[in-house]
């Protein structure tokens, strides 16, 4: 053993292991129980999610000093298509009062009708009171404002939405997210590692050290957030659980996989395990830092809930990555061969990786790999067109949702009978002085319907303009820049604009500015880690150009799926990015494992046979690694959000084309037309290939045993 690296023998040594299995139950016995108090330090409120200098985060701070406590409007709204006769309005009043008893409730205005005559709908103004915390009891204190408000009424909907209404809905979705997902994302895990390993035994201990890694990441992202100011959400949480099972698996499948081919190679199952460590532990680290690398770039977002995922899915990798290298081989080498059963690796048996499937498969891209390479680019660029119909352009409020929430339901009800932006209308903040004059100037506005009175208070004053359109539509987002434009003109006022239009209007401009800034930041970190590991310069760049060819394969097949099968009325501005930094940073990892072995196995015996029994020897574990990298994702879907079962969707695809199309047709294909000049400008590029022996078919790989 002695030329294996120090690191690889620590978990796989007689006592080492021991060692290893009492840090992490010391660990756990430490971040287990905060683990479960992360939902405690989960911020969701809006401004955790936008951007941090934009002018609507800077109107939603500057409001608070206008209301009593921290507040957020909740609308409450009636509708009786018959019209609402005096005795339902003062039934309606009287509920109104009632209101203001729920706990949490700050006040109530109104009923205000709409213009018809009967009056057809009303609404009722409720503040309700909020804190850090409290916004994450909102959805409790809306449902309590439902129930009170329907109080008698016969014949009458009752709905609440507006600000109050939306936010509750939101935080219903995102309520329960973190156990709907462990326990889905747990199922698909343990479904595909018993149809990869058959056996009933061995898929416990790579289930054991994930469960492990994401109670141990959760406890370590608790403290950050508690004491560091790490921003954490419900968004982040969820996609943390589908992280930290899809990856960690992945490097499970890897490792495990090489230590079945030690211990057919050695005796000594700790020796066995120590080479494992050694030979895998290169591809395992590397593909852990490109994840790592690319969610620390998102820190560079402008968007406060892409930014604040960064360190989240950071930490998660890492302690999985962790628990994978450590946890893991010690509780292998600590049962021993036996969990294999009923098919155990025995010392000296053969490997049936070389005349399986994939050593099939690598067999038939070699009598035509460059035809193979074309025929599968064009058909990757010809999917790639379907990018061109992709709408990532904001969603609306109903579109938010993969249901009808009763916040929409609200909505609907408002712009039927009330100027469509009254529920949420534009928030304008200003300098006393001039206020008069920032009112006037909002007035000229043509979607707008009506302008509040200024109420001033410590030399500020705070004016609301309704708009004619949906504070959700691109009409009011036009609106929105007019009255920006127009209030930001009058002089000495120091007038900012904001509100829902803004927040939607600030959110794609900072999507946009966090995609065109990000993306290449990501593809060239990438790169270095891919040239520091396999010593070359154009295989990179191929590799690279094939996850890049997939990214975009990918939102074209993405966008067919949306507009066509879903029926969803667009994707988030944000959607892109994500795909992105997800399918580059995990798509990548299948590349990272077939070229460290192709590697590998080129500097024995020749690049041509090196790709050849690399693929043999990785397909299938890097086929079962995809499987369930996109299982896991597609988890996301069960959600009722729209935008994180976009994600979802989209990388499982793009994790199946990598997988199955990219890393095991197109690489292994200009593997073997490139042949050594891939390696450029390595030493290993002036390896020639072997001749073919006589008498030997030239596609059969020839692969020799070897026992370092």
């Amino acid at each position: 053993m002695n030329r294996v690296g120090r690191a690889a023998k620590i978990p796989s040594h007689r006592w080492g292991k021991w060692v290893i299995l009492v840090l992490w139950i010391g660990a756990l016995a430490f971040l287990a129980p905060l683990a479960t108090k992360l939902s405690e330090v989960e911020n969701n409120r809006p401004e955790s999610w936008l951007p941090g200098t934009a002018e609507s985060t800077r109107v939603l701070a500057a409001v608070q000093e206008f209301r009593s406590g921290d507040q957020i409007p909740a609308i409450v709204v009636y509708e009786k298509p018959g019209g609402l006769t005096p005795a339902d309005l003062t039934l309606i009043a009287g509920n109104a009062h009632q209101l203001t008893t729920i706990d949490g409730v700050a006040g109530a205005t109104g009923p205000f009708t709409s213009g018809e005559r009967p009056p057809q709908a009303a609404e009722v103004v409720v503040p309700v009171s909020v804190g850090t915390q409290g916004f994450n009891k909102l959805a409790g204190i809306v449902d309590d404002i439902r129930t009170t408000a329907a109080q008698g009424v016969s014949g009458i909907s009752v709905h609440v939405t507006g600000p109050g209404g939306n936010n509750a809905d939101s935080s219903r979705a995102f309520a329960g997210i973190d156990s709907a997902l462990l326990f889905a994302a747990l199922g698909v895990v343990i479904v595909m590692l018993l149809i990869t390993y058959r056996s009933p035994i061995l898929w416990v201990f790579p289930v054991l050290s994930v469960g492990a890694a994401l109670m141990a990441s959760e406890g370590v992202i608790y403290l950050f957030a508690k004491y560091a100011g790490l921003t954490v959400n419900g968004q982040s949480a969820g996609i943390l659980t589908v992280l930290v099972f899809g990856a960690g698996t992945d490097y499970a499948l890897l490792l495990v996989a090489r230590y079945r081919e030690e211990l057919r190679r050695h005796f000594d199952r700790h020796e066995a395990m120590a080479f494992a460590l050694h030979r895998a532990g290169p591809a395992v680290w590397a593909s852990a830092a490109t994840v790592i690398a690319g969610m620390l770039c998102l820190m560079l977002a402008e968007l406060n809930s892409t930014a604040g995922l960064g360190p989240v899915g950071a930490i998660g990798i890492g302690v999985g990555l962790l628990a994978m290298v450590t946890l893991l081989p010690a509780l292998l080498v600590i049962f021993g061969r036996w969990v294999f059963w009923p098919v155990k690796p025995d010392f000296g048996s053969a490997e049936g990786t070389r005349t399986g499937l994939w050593a099939r498969v690598g067999r038939r891209i070699d009598r035509a790999p460059r035809v193979t390479w074309v025929v599968t680019s064009l058909v990757l660029v010809v999917l790639a067109l379907g990018t061109l119909t992709l709408r990532a352009d904001g969603l609306s409020n109903a579109g938010t949702y993969t249901n009808v929430p009763d916040s929409v339901v609200g909505e609907q009800v408002l712009a039927r009978h009330f100027p469509a932006g009254a529920g949420q209308p534009i928030q304008i903040v200003s300098n006393s002085a001039q206020a008069g004059q920032v009112r006037a100037a909002a007035a000229t506005v043509p979607g707008v319907s009506s302008v509040s009175t200024p109420v001033v208070r410590d030399g500020a004053a705070y004016i609301e303009a309704i708009t004619r359109d949906a504070p959700d539509s691109g009409t009011a987002s036009a609106t929105l820049q007019q009255v920006r434009d127009a209030v930001h003109g009058v002089p000495g006022a120091d007038a900012i604009a904001g509100g829902p239009s803004a927040v939607r209007l600030d959110t794609r401009a900072a999507s946009t500015a966090d995609r065109d800034l990000i993306i290449p930041i990501v593809l060239t970190v990438v790169f270095l880690i891919l040239v520091v590991l396999l010593r070359a310069l154009l295989a990179p760049v191929l590799l690279i150009a094939t996850v890049v060819l997939s990214f975009f394969s990918t939102l074209g097949i993405s966008a067919f799926f949306f507009n066509h099968v879903f029926g969803f009325e667009g994707a988030d501005p944000s959607f892109p990015l994500y795909v992105f930094v997800f399918l580059v940073a995990l798509g990548i990892d299948y590349n990272i494992f077939l070229m460290t072995r192709i590697r590998e196995e080129a500097g024995q015996q020749g690049t041509r046979q090196g790709a050849l029994a690399g693929l043999a020897a990785t397909g299938g574990v890097i086929t079962s690694a995809g499987l369930v990298l996109a299982g896991t994702f597609a988890v996301l879907g069960t959600l009722p959000l729209t935008f994180l079962a976009e994600v979802g969707f989209a990388v499982a695809i793009g994790v199946l084309i990598d997988t199955i199309v990219v890393r095991a047709i197109l690489v292994t294909a200009l593997t073997l037309d490139i042949g050594r000049w891939i390696w450029w400008p390595s030493r290993l590029m002036r390896l020639r290939d072997p001749e073919p022996q006589a008498g030997r078919a030239r596609t059969t790989p020839r692969r020799e045993e070897h026992h370092p």
